[in-house]
């Protein structure tokens, strides 16, 4: 019996929601995600590469460390974007997210 989703598919669909209420396109090239496990708690950290394009493009870059990113069963830690490559109204970005089990 199935689960769910798991956390990497949870945080795109949820990635997808704020990009989407920001007029935000993203494209998506690839999600890379690990088991991770602390003393106290159980979870995954995912990195993850995007293009992304549209007019409020630098608001959505610079509030993704502040932004509510809902997963049912998992809390978003940490958000950091690790690497941005701009070139005119788009940008490159790779980003690291640490998810925990709730």
């Amino acid at each position: 019996m199935s689960r769910g989703p798991d956390a990497a598919t949870l945080l795109r669909r949820a990635l997808d929601r704020h990009a989407d209420r920001c007029g935000i396109t993203v494209t998506w090239h690839g999600v890379l995600s690990r088991r991770w496990a602390s003393a106290a708690f159980v979870g995954a950290q995912h990195r993850i590469a995007v293009t992304v394009a549209g007019t409020g493009l630098d608001a959505w870059i610079d509030g993704l460390d502040e932004v509510d990113l809902q997963l049912r069963g998992h809390l978003v830690a940490d958000v950091v974007v690790t690497m941005i490559s701009r070139a005119e109204d788009q940008a490159e970005l790779g980003v690291e997210v640490l998810t925990v089990e709730t």
